[in-house]
């Protein structure tokens, strides 16, 4: 019998450690930059943008707090924002430590609870304690070498990770002390332990750094902050052999001013219509502090009796009065101001807490491909309606729904409105038209008798009204406003959909209903259905019309 050798055992690669990442972006032959971060979320930022490090500038993160970058925020409050900075990512910090908020002593706890933190590194410079922003004045003084050794000593043998870095920054140049004597602390620094020289400069010009590069050679990494010197072409650091760039203070000044353009707009125009669609949404931020894996997470481990509400959204048909615009893509896939109008219902959908979302596709229905929904496909929409498309949907149709077109567009109020009704089936009625007639509106409207009209008075309101009828055919006198194509069910409403569908299915009458034909029958059926009164704040994209007004909602 021949025995072959045993397999090899696949082991997965260790992923380096934080600490372990910046090193190798120090030592590496390629350049390699840090973008600075004052917070978890712009922390965050720096990652999604592809970053591979952040700079925990103390500019910025002083500033952040509402206090001047001279040591007036104390190691442990920046100590608390780098845990939520950390927290937040995967890419490695280089924390700016100024002078090591004291001697040798103060140093060698930072760098203890830095590397308890996960951060991966500190730069300290040498300057005197309390420290001075190094573009506040001129010939700021310079702590003696053989102390700031001292300091690089303790705190190399602090550290608890063999990988922890500490980068010695010298601000010889920024003080006028020359470049004789840059290098001359470089070499004492270096000595001393450190894992690289940050050489700064407050010149419009690299030449300075450029030459204490040239004279340097490479004892070790060389890492520059080029924020004075910002036109210097970024290639040529990296022909001159610089290890690592420091993007220092820019998303702090960024912030400062996208939040003075908002305040002042505001301020002035005493409402949002003028920076809603400038500023990042709601859910943008949701999405970035990771609720969906929250979401995720409460399945899992929450035992919970809330009830889920789901989405079923009908969007199978192409819209033809737009004409050329839905020859290519459905009606629902129309770009308004940049989205698409089906991702804006969706949107306002999860945003009011309905996370299960079931779009019915038809026409093009490739097209509709949007991150986080449900798709089931009606093939046969040229020849069907509403009533077959929501069929298709029936295994999403669970507990708590909101049935909804897929051409409107409406405020997050109603959706709330709707969620909070305690009717087994409530529809959105506009009733604005009301005592009007809607025949004259040149377009097929479905209209919704009630047992009371809407009176304005809110006291009133308290009672919600009941459907009488629904149809596209009510006499004016009869008519108490539009159904503005929302609709939320309980479980028990939802039961009775599934099952007036079937009703019409063994009628042979399925294929050709509408979603008006489901509620009259059920109606007729002796069932309760509630109007939750609205007057405006929804739109239902048609036409060329529509959509102009669209682009306004918005």
């Amino acid at each position: 019998m021949t025995t072959g050798a045993k397999p090899a055992l696949s082991i997965a690669p260790t992923p380096l450690s934080k600490a372990a990442q910046l090193r190798r972006e120090l030592t590496s032959p390629e350049l390699s930059f840090l973008m600075e971060a004052h917070s978890g979320l712009s922390a965050k930022i720096v990652e999604e943008a592809g970053f591979r490090g952040i700079w925990a500038s103390g500019l910025a993160v002083s500033a952040a707090l509402g206090v001047r970058d001279s040591n007036e925020a104390s190691w442990t409050q920046v100590l608390e924002i780098l845990e939520f900075m950390s927290d937040a990512t995967t890419i490695p910090i280089l924390v700016d430590g100024d002078t090591g908020y004291g001697n040798f002593n103060n140093l060698r706890r930072l760098v203890k609870k830095l590397c308890q933190h996960d951060i991966a590194g500190v730069c300290i410079e040498d300057k005197l304690f309390p420290k001075t922003n190094s573009f506040i004045g001129e010939a700021q003084p310079l702590a003696e070498i053989e102390e700031f050794c001292g300091k690089i000593k303790a705190g190399k043998d602090s550290q608890l990770d063999d990988d922890f870095s500490l980068i010695a920054r010298i601000e010889a140049l920024i003080a006028g002390w020359g470049l004789d004597e840059a290098l001359r602390r470089a070499e004492a620094y270096h000595a001393a332990g450190a894992d690289a020289i940050l050489i700064h400069s407050k010149l419009a010009t690299a030449d300075e750094v450029l030459t204490f590069k040239r004279d340097w050679g490479d004892r070790c990494p060389v890492v520059i902050v080029p924020t004075m010197y910002y036109e210097t072409p970024t290639e040529t650091f990296s022909r001159a052999g610089i290890s690592m760039v420091i993007w220092a203070n820019h998303n702090l000044r960024a912030s400062i001013s996208a939040m003075r353009d908002v305040c002042r707009k505001i301020y002035k125009e005493q409402g949002l219509v003028a920076i809603e669609g400038e500023v990042t949404s709601i859910q943008d931020v949701f999405e970035l502090m990771g609720n969906q894996e929250l979401a995720e997470a409460e399945k899992r481990y929450l035992t919970s009796t809330r009830k889920e509400t789901h989405g079923i959204v009908i969007a199978a048909s192409r819209g033809g009065k737009l004409g050329d615009l839905t020859e290519n893509q459905p009606k629902c896939m129309v770009d308004i101001r940049g989205k698409p109008l089906l991702r804006r219902l969706v949107s306002t959908l999860k945003k009011g807490g309905v996370r299960n979302v079931t779009v019915v596709r038809g026409y093009k229905k490739e097209k509709i491909d949007l991150p986080s929904i449900t798709t089931v496909d009606n093939d046969s929409y040229d020849t069907t309606g509403e009533a077959y498309s929501l069929s298709r949907a029936l295994p999403h149709m669970e507990g708590d729904c909101i049935l909804s077109y897929g051409d409107i567009l409406f405020r997050r109020f109603i959706l709330d409105a709707l969620l909070a009704s305690t009717a087994d089936m409530v529809l959105a009625v506009d009733a604005r038209g009301q005592g009007h007639d809607f025949h004259d509106a040149g377009r097929n409207v479905d209209l919704v008798s009630c047992t009371r009209p809407f009176s304005g008075d809110y006291l009133e309101e308290i009672e919600p009204a009941a459907v009488l009828k629904i149809g596209n055919d009510l006499s004016s006198n009869e008519v108490h406003g539009e159904w503005i194509g929302l609709a939320r069910t309980n479980a028990r409403g939802s039961e009775i959909i599934r099952k007036q569908l079937k009703v019409m299915e063994k009628a042979g009458k399925l294929e050709t209903a509408t979603l008006l034909d489901i509620f009259s029958a059920i109606i007729d059926a002796g069932h309760h259905i509630a109007a939750l009164y609205v007057t405006g704040h929804w739109l239902d994209v048609d036409d060329a019309f529509d959509l102009a007004e669209a682009r306004n909602f918005t």
